[in-house]
């Protein structure tokens, strides 16, 4: 494929359908979770083919896995290679996190201990991932809620280590930084700091909230508020040390007007310009 230019992208939202195949804002990209495409036709797909025919897209998978104790599923996975195949997307994104285990399914992404064992599974499902899609994806780091025992890795040296073997690349969500080192009492801005650079193919910036019983000590990645200021300045930082590279402002609940995330995508589309004019999508 390719490259194709990107700066500043948004997930993308059927309410939003109308603003977003209008909008021509230079180096516009939408995200979208692949699990809501992933049919054979119908209204949702002809939707989807519209912007790809004027807007670059991702995927961003929430249900491969990866860190589970068994393949990805293999219909699902066929289903994700087709839609890769029909939109080409310019990125391909999943979470280091497990949602299925011995035919159980929960609707979350929840976490594991980085064992030896653990790195073997994750680095093998994504392996099958690449090979079933026939490109490169990226794996994105978590967000934490709590302590868990039994971590033979450091979370960046296990991502390092799954981008050595596999070839994968990392999305580096920034607020999952900012949350999970509130409530875990880590310093986000030396995780920044440490984060390998030349794997980052996509950042994502999002909004978070207080719990609602626990307050500010225990925050939520909540996807439902504007980006905070903490985490524009870990952001500036990071694009500061690595160069810039492709950034997606995701909202999934409490959707304002079209108009105010694309107030927020071009706030991040002004500090990429400051960097670099246009910059290339990583997905070769």
């Amino acid at each position: 494929m390719n490259p194709v230019r990107l700066t500043a992208g948004l997930g993308l939202k059927p309410a939003h359908f109308d603003e977003a195949l209008a909008c021509l804002d230079a180096g516009l990209w939408f995200e979208v979770h692949p699990e809501n495409y992933a049919v054979a036709g119908g209204p949702r797909l002809a939707w989807l083919d519209a912007i790809r025919s004027r807007h670059p897209l991702s995927l961003h998978g929430v249900s491969l896995s990866l860190a589970a104790d068994a393949p990805p599923d293999a219909a699902h996975l066929a289903r994700l290679a087709a839609l890769a195949d029909r939109i080409e997307p310019v990125l391909v994104s999943e979470h280091l996190a497990w949602s299925a285990w011995r035919g159980s399914y929960l609707p979350d992404l929840l976490p594991f201990a980085r064992t030896q064992a653990a790195l073997g599974r994750v680095a093998g499902n994504i392996a099958r991932t690449q090979d079933a899609l026939g490109r490169r994806i990226a794996i994105e780091n978590p967000s934490h809620y709590l302590r868990l025992q039994g971590h033979a890795w450091d979370e960046i040296d296990f991502l390092q280590e799954l981008t050595r073997r596999t070839g994968c690349g990392l999305l580096l969500d920034v607020n999952n930084v900012h949350v999970s080192a509130r409530n875990l009492g880590f310093s986000a801005q030396a995780y920044i700091d440490a984060f390998p650079g030349d794997a980052v193919m996509e950042i994502h910036l999002a909004g978070h909230t207080p719990d609602p019983v626990l307050g500010q000590a225990l925050l939520v990645d909540s996807h439902d508020a504007p980006v905070a200021p903490e985490v524009w300045a870990l952001y500036e930082s990071l694009i500061a040390r690595i160069g810039p590279r492709p950034t997606l402002i995701e909202r999934d609940d409490q959707l304002p007007p079209f108009a105010e995330l694309l107030a927020e995508r071009r706030q991040a589309h002004a500090l990429l310009q400051g960097r670099q004019p246009e910059i290339e999508a990583l997905a070769s």
